[in-house]
């Protein structure tokens, strides 16, 4: 087994913690804690280091390569902000921490702030201030409740909450201008008071993969009843009782996933543990802060929930070298709460080195210290937040109950601590005693109802004979006399979805186009067959309606249906929560359509050797091969909200979720004037795939692949994602979402024709005698 030597670099309660647990590693020989407090000291396998200065970061390399160091753990926000990632990286050694350039997210509350805007992460409306006067005249002029942050790093304190608009000017500028905090208050950021429950979610990533572990919820002010100034952090509990796993499944969805993608699309992929500080408001959850680091009380808190089977060291090490989904994260399913004891003042001014005296606590119950030393053989106080007592539990007033018992065993002058940690979750909620609904458990009758009412104009904008496009039935009639099909008719169904092109649609928060790709997707299915497209149904699948959303979604279906001809017939709207999570929808639909016996494609039996191939341009991806596009797009750090590479002045995302092609009426035109012989439409498998579907067992497609010109997009996606000619040909349709076959007295016509109808037409090959392949492609070459 792998032998780990482990230094943590830190004196507070959340480096205690760290170093208790990861000396519970099979896989750890030994720690070094530099500085260490007065409780890091006993621990087994823990050596405390007092010779190197935790800011002096050559001498912490040098110490590392000393001593042979295999990971180095940061405690606090500080060693990250300042770069030390960095020296790390250069000699070598692994740092569970992110880089310089991510740690900003808590290095600058500014930055954060408009990283959130950038990527509609929900959060408190704000405005950034580096102008003192500026930032005062707009404090002057607005009437909401605020709240005022010091920009840069201030210890947990430098967030004020004005009791009125006099007090918001006084905050303001003892921030800026008398520099409370110091140069952190260089820049400040003025945001909208929220209200509503605090929650933290501590979250390990590689940069890529992320594992949250239980909600916490931190006590930040000093006095009991939340009053007096901001704190660290007085005391904290966990698992919360606030948030359903639905909810953590939306914050995990809409949140915490979406800030590591777009962190590393944006060129600073987050490594370490991630602590997202949340509001629950009454319109869903908001990010208050992020924090580069694991928070205190919080890390003590949660990591006693870690079971005996979790390898904290082998997590870290997973973060670092990028396999975090393969590692499992246990919970023991119980309670935790963590009690702060403070030096009398703090966070103001308060007195060192006041001599502690501890006596033995129960099991499950530990003391973790922070503001400790050892001087002279005696345990002495040494920072503002002095020690804390942790309890785990079966039940969280069992855990509040020992943690409090645990404070009983620590004595030291004109200590501090509050009283009511965990109060507001023991008390008994309304929500225990209230009536169970069919909303309450996560589906919305009423704004399924609202849903349809809004969609219902948009339904009968697709109206046509033999169809009255109205909604709200138990299903749709379709009259095909009244819709002109008088003659022997077929009906011709095709069924079909979008895929992960959605994951893009829900990431953009733009939803009308992915409407028209579902349309499309099926209508031109039944073209192929010769069939009129006349009705189309759809199902919309989704966690908790989004009515804004799904009428969006609709209203692609109309501008879809519309651009084929057909009605909206009918639909089913379906709340899942429990199997979707989040955010996240799924749609799929399904097109009828009807042909004459004699009008039924392909007519194989009319196929000949020499017969032309016309291919009809697309308008890009379509809606095929989006798994690896955005694999492609992950792999180049291309963030979908910067500009295509492929297309200037067009977003990545907006640019990929151009709809896919709908080319049914100027087909049906030519096919009902008996030019056409077959079609294909070029799907999933591209080419090669598609086009053998509609010949016949003796006769192969032959294509010259330099006949027309690849798209940008696609010819960005396969060389950017180095993907061979081969491969490109079945995974993208290349530029050609339809293939003709023509007799070639006809081809002409059908050309002129169809470019009056405004496609794009390109004679891309012929048909020939089947030997072996059903599609063969030749001049490959003119791809690479």
């Amino acid at each position: 087994m792998v032998s780990y030597r482990i230094l943590v670099i830190g004196n507070g309660g959340r480096e205690h913690a760290l170093a208790w647990r990861l000396s519970q590693s099979t896989r750890v020989e030994s720690i070094y804690v530099a500085p260490g407090n007065g409780g890091t000291v006993g621990l087994s396998k823990v050596t405390n280091v007092n010779e190197v200065r935790a800011d002096d970061y050559p001498a912490l390399v040098k110490f590392a390569k000393k001593e042979r160091i295999d990971l180095v753990v940061p405690g606090s926000e500080a060693p990250l902000v300042d770069g030390i990632e960095g020296y790390l990286r250069d000699a070598g050694i692994p740092c569970f921490g992110p880089s310089k350039e991510a740690a900003r997210m808590e290095g600058s509350k500014a930055f954060a702030k408009d990283f959130m805007e950038r990527h509609s992460i929900p959060t408190a409306k704000y405005r950034n201030f580096a102008d003192y006067n500026t930032a005062r005249g707009y404090l002057e002029n607005i009437t909401h409740d605020i709240v005022i942050k010091a920009s840069g790093l201030a210890a947990g304190k430098g967030v004020i909450i004005p009791k009125d608009k006099l007090d918001g000017l006084k905050a303001l500028e003892s921030i800026m201008v008398g520099k409370e905090f110091g140069a952190a208050g260089n820049e400040v950021v003025i945001e909208e008071f929220l209200e509503g429950d605090e929650l933290s979610i501590l979250s390990f990533s590689d940069g890529k993969h992320i594992e949250s572990l239980p909600p916490a919820q931190d006590h930040k002010r000093i006095y009991d009843e939340d009053k007096g100034s901001n704190t660290g952090g007085m005391g904290c509990y966990a698992p919360t009782r606030i948030v359903s796993q639905d909810t953590l499944s939306t914050i995990h969805d809409t949140i915490l996933q979406p800030t590591i993608n777009h962190m590393r699309e944006e060129g600073f992929p987050f490594v370490g543990i991630l602590f997202t500080g949340l509001m629950m408001t009454k319109t869903g959850p908001k990010v208050l802060e992020y924090n580069i680091r694991s928070g205190d009380p919080e890390t003590q808190t949660l990591f006693p929930l870690l079971s005996p089977e979790t390898d904290l060291a082998m997590i870290m090490m997973a973060c670092t070298q990028g396999w975090l989904d393969v590692v499992k994260i246990m919970i023991d399913p119980r309670f935790c709460a963590t009690v702060v004891v403070a030096a009398d003042g703090y966070p103001g001014s308060y007195q060192k080195g006041t001599e502690i005296t501890l006596h033995g606590v129960s099991d499950g119950t530990i003391l973790f210290h922070a503001g400790t030393s050892i001087i002279d053989g005696k345990l002495k106080t040494s920072g503002g937040r002095v020690i804390a007592a942790t309890a785990t539990a079966d039940n969280l007033e069992a855990a509040v109950k020992s943690a409090y018992d645990g404070i009983n065993s620590i004595h030291f002058n004109k200590m501090h601590y509050r009283t009511d940690i965990a109060q507001r979750a023991l008390k008994k909620s309304a929500n225990d005693e209230k009536l169970l609904t069919y909303a309450s458990a996560g589906v919305s009758i009423d704004a399924g109802n609202s849903f349809v009412e809004q969609i219902k104009p948009l339904v009968r904008s697709t109206r046509r004979p033999g169809a009255d496009a109205e909604i709200g039935g138990f299903g749709g009639i379709i009259d095909l006399e009244a819709a002109g099909f008088s003659k022997a008719t077929l009906m011709v169904i095709a069924t079909d979805g979008v895929g992960t092109k959605l994951m893009v649609a829900q990431a953009m928060n733009r939803h009308d186009t992915v409407g028209i790709d579902l349309v499309a997707m099926n209508v031109n299915d039944l073209v192929v067959q010769g069939a009129e497209p006349h009705s189309f149904v759809d199902y919309y699948a989704s966690s908790k309606l989004n009515v804004e959303t799904a009428v969006q979604v609709v209203k692609g279906l109309a501008d879809g249906c519309k651009q084929a001809g057909c009605v909206i017939a009918g639909g089913e709207n379906a709340e899942m929560p429990g199997i979707l999570s989040g955010s996240h929808y799924d749609i799929s639909g399904t097109a009828i359509g009807a042909v004459s016996r004699d009008g039924l494609l392909p007519k194989t039996e009319s196929m000949v050797e020499g017969d032309t191939l016309l291919g009809l341009a697309s308008n890009g991806l379509h809606s095929n091969g989006f798994t690896l596009v955005r694999k492609i797009i992950e792999r180049n750090r291309l963030s979908l909200y910067t500009g295509a590479p492929w297309e200037p002045g067009t977003r990545t995302g907006d640019s990929i979720l151009t709809p896919t092609r709908i080319y049914v009426k100027p087909l049906l035109r030519v096919h009902e004037k008996d030019l056409v012989k077959g079609m294909a439409h070029i799907t999933g498998g591209g080419l090669v795939e598609n086009i053998p579907r509609m010949l016949p067992k003796a006769l192969a497609a032959e294509v010259d692949v330099s006949t027309w010109p690849v798209p940008p997009v696609l010819k960005w996606m396969k060389t950017a994602g180095n993907i061979s000619s081969a491969e490109f040909s079945r995974t993208f349709n290349t530029g050609i979402g339809m293939v003709l076959v023509v007799a070639q007295e006809n081809v002409t016509q059908v050309i002129t024709e169809l470019e009056q109808d405004g496609e794009t037409v390109f004679q891309i090959g012929k048909l020939v005698e089947r030997t072996s392949e059903g599609c063969i492609l030749n001049n490959l070459a003119v791809w690479d």
